[in-house]
């Protein structure tokens, strides 16, 4: 993967939470859940939007359960990327705080956008502790609903991310997008 201007300092993260999973599928395992209809429909929308906005990211960390597996491969071929640009990270499966934080400590330095897919409730306490005071949560709302991506303004070395260190720049959900 190519990576932008590396004297860029400006970095961003997309918190991205995966689409809407199928609690009926039949599946053994809620790590082999796939995505709904409503997912596959949330998860190229989202992507779409990531496109037309410019923000194709330099470095996609996903969790490899399936229904991120499929959210973060729908929004990659909406990004026009290989799925290979994917690094597969399985910490990120119901990981909570200090385990996102190492994920996100061993991006490369020249990654200036990173898109992360993941799960609830991890990415939220992320997404809180990232954000701090600049965080307002929404009324009678999951911070992070399915398919939901937080675009955060973050400091220049992804190694050192201390409490209320980002600026929230946007909280997308689907809905909000036009089809």
């Amino acid at each position: 993967m190519s990576y932008p201007d590396p004297f860029r300092t400006q970095r961003e993260l997309l918190i991205l939470r995966h689409a809407k999973s199928d609690w009926d599928s039949g599946t053994a395992t809620d790590f082999a859940r796939p995505l709904a209809k409503r997912g596959r429909r949330d998860a190229p929308r989202i992507g779409a939007w990531l496109y037309r906005e410019g923000l194709v990211p330099d470095q996609i960390i996903s969790s490899p359960a399936e229904r991120a597996r499929q959210t973060a491969l729908l929004v990659c071929r909406c990004l026009d990327l290989d799925r290979r640009c994917i690094r597969w990270a399985p910490e990120v499966y119901e990981a909570g705080l200090n385990t996102l934080l190492e994920t996100l400590a061993r991006c490369p330095q020249p990654a200036n956008t990173v898109l992360l897919v993941g799960h609830n409730p991890g990415l939220e306490q992320l997404l809180r502790y990232l954000a701090g005071d600049d965080l307002e949560p929404p009324e009678k709302a999951k911070l992070l609903p399915t398919a939901a991506v937080a675009r955060l303004e973050m400091p220049a070395d992804w190694s050192v991310l201390e409490p209320g260190c980002a600026h929230l720049l946007a909280l997308t959900r689907p809905r909000q997008l036009a089809d």
